[in-house]
């Protein structure tokens, strides 16, 4: 029966440690699970205000890259209508240059001919002046003196001669 003893349950003992149980269990949850709920409450606030920080820093960033890549292909559309412009521009100032530079060419060509043509009449002229007076000279001396066909030969030498220094 000693046995038995050790097993058994006394009434008083037993509604002590129930009570005891409880009595435990409320002091747990008023001074621990409180604070340390409490403690977790706050960090999953946190946490929820920077994970919604951050979302709405990824959708302004988000929106800053769409008004960037915008304004990127903006920029690169008027630089290629400036590229466009000026080539245009280019293009209309490089045959303006041409046709100038042609309208010259043939205006100093035109001078040219004209100065060319004025001095081979002033040379043609010349030449029939000197003739005319070397025919005269020639004609002179064959009134003066009679020609044989040793002066003969001389005099027309002597034309030849004149006419090569006078072209």
């Amino acid at each position: 029966m000693g046995t038995q003893e050790l097993v058994g349950v006394i009434p008083w003992t037993f509604i002590a440690q129930i009570c005891n149980l409880f009595i435990q269990l409320w002091l747990l949850k008023k001074f621990l699970f409180k604070p340390v709920n409490e403690i977790l409450e706050k960090r999953k606030a946190l946490a929820d205000k920077e994970i919604k920080d951050a979302r709405a820093a990824k959708a302004e960033a988000r929106s800053m890259k769409e008004q960037y890549e915008t304004s990127l292909s903006k920029a690169q559309a008027e630089a290629a209508d400036i590229v466009a412009a000026a080539q245009k521009d280019a293009q209309r100032k490089a045959e303006t240059v041409v046709k100038e530079a042609e309208s010259q060419a043939a205006h100093i060509k035109a001078k040219a001919e004209a100065d060319i043509e004025q001095e081979k009449k002033k040379a043609i002229n010349e030449a029939k002046d000197t003739i005319g007076g070397l025919a005269m000279d020639i004609a002179g001396k064959v009134v003066e003196k009679e020609i044989n066909e040793k002066d003969h030969k001389k005099l027309i030498e002597e034309f030849i001669g004149n006419v090569g220094e006078a072209s």
